[in-house]
């Protein structure tokens, strides 16, 4: 059974090409144009890993996670433009589990979801 990630990022073209790349490497990807939406498929779907974008219209990527967190501990990887150290010490204080910045390498991105999905999924 593949795991399934949610990607919640408002540029299309970034969503597309983190699923391209995730879905040839055999996940299920979701995608979420913001973080309202996030959280309303979250509830209905079972998510193993989140793919997070910190500024989405709506409901930004911090209150998306902080969400999340009250009720999951899945494996939260945000993926900003904000490349500040204290936008990086926020994101993974709240409950991010890896921070990446835009530009990114799409096959680093694989690389680090593989890393998390094996650090949590373990049998």
């Amino acid at each position: 059974m593949p795991y399934k990630i949610m990607i919640a990022e408002d540029d299309a073209d970034i969503a597309e090409l983190i699923s391209l790349y995730l879905e040839n490497d055999d996940f299920q990807v979701v995608l979420a144009q913001n973080g309202k939406e996030a959280l309303e498929l979250f509830e209905k779907m079972d998510i193993d890993l989140l793919i997070v974008d910190l500024m989405m219209p709506e409901l930004n990527g911090y209150e998306t996670i902080r969400k999340i967190r009250e009720v999951s501990k899945i494996p939260i990887l945000i993926l900003s433009a904000k490349s500040m150290n204290q936008d990086k010490v926020l994101g993974l204080g709240i409950g991010a589990d890896m921070y990446m910045t835009k530009p990114f390498d799409a096959l680093e991105l694989v690389a680090q979801v593989k890393a998390m999905i094996r650090r949590s999924y373990r049998f």
